[in-house]
């Protein structure tokens, strides 16, 4: 299944219910996808995160039948998945501007988020640079965090990981393993060891691994065999990285022969001057043909 069509099918899935408990993962099974990448690639493509377009959803849904006769608020609260009247009134408040209350009462001005709906629109053509890699398995020296994938990820949570990171001097230890003759050479790499079948996943920072005494909050990593579709990337981070991602998922995959596949992605980082206007980096996505 292509990406545009497996896109659609997860926000298909969503809006089917909306009225009942999601969980992320189970969302990104439908884009044969895994959860820490599904949500990458739906915040950038559709402005917004997954978490919001689900909360903006229900509320919409949820002012639609509160305008309705006979309605009662602590009804549509439980059914869009609030815990109390009073939590989902704070959220309907920021949302909409106005009380649940006042929708009962009378017309009241309200919002409307609408159902996404996904289009590929062909506009001028364009080159992309990239290159097709296979790679046997290979191991990695890494710190790593387990994240709860079955909810939403936030950035701030993989910010402060490398913040941590490099502040306890985990990174410096990871750099003395550098090797320019390893996998992706003496870069860093940012790793999503995640599983599109589970809902938890581990996000680590790692540098090539072959061989010597592990330090201390440090561990061994196995990347499986792959074919890699990688990407190069130029520019001030992070918005030369979500630029690339939008093209890579707008212009790319939709007309090409391959397809993500394994749910891993690896970001390489060959240096830490990442304000830098010039500065270079690469994605590495697992793929497979269609």
């Amino acid at each position: 299944m292509d990406w545009i069509t497996s896109l659609q099918s997860a926000i298909d899935y969503i809006e089917e219910h909306l009225t009942e408990p999601l969980d992320y993962a189970e969302i990104a099974k439908r884009a044969y996808s895994s959860s820490f990448h599904f949500q990458r690639v739906f915040g950038i493509l559709c402005g917004c995160t997954l978490g919001e377009y689900i909360r903006f959803r229900r509320l919409t849904l949820a002012a639609n039948e509160l305008a309705s006769p006979g309605s009662r608020v602590i009804d549509v609260a439980l059914k869009y998945g609030y815990d109390s009247p009073e939590s989902f009134a704070r959220a309907f408040q920021r949302f909409h501007g106005v009380k649940p209350s006042q929708v009962r009462a009378g017309y009241v001005p309200l919002k409307s988020f609408s159902r996404l709906s996904v289009k590929l629109i062909l506009e001028g053509g364009a080159t992309m640079e990239y290159r097709i890699e296979k790679k046997d398995a290979f191991q990695v020296i890494a710190v790593k965090e387990r994240v709860l994938g079955g909810g939403e990820i936030g950035k701030q949570e993989i910010k402060n990981l490398w913040m941590r990171s490099r502040e306890n001097g985990l990174i410096e230890k990871l750099c003395q393993f550098a090797d320019p003759n390893g996998v992706f050479g003496d870069a860093l790499a940012g790793i999503a060891l995640d599983n599109p079948h589970v809902g938890d996943f581990d996000y680590a920072l790692g540098a090539c691994y072959t061989g010597g005494e592990v330090p201390e909050g440090l561990t061994v990593e196995t990347i499986p065999a792959y074919t890699w579709l990688i990407f190069p990337c130029r520019g001030q981070m992070p918005d030369a990285f979500v630029t690339l991602c939008k093209r890579i998922y707008t212009e790319f995959l939709p007309t090409s022969e391959y397809q993500p596949a394994g749910g891993l992605c690896l970001e390489i980082y060959p240096g830490d001057n990442v304000e830098d206007k010039d500065y270079y980096c690469e994605l590495w996505l697992s793929a497979e043909k269609k």
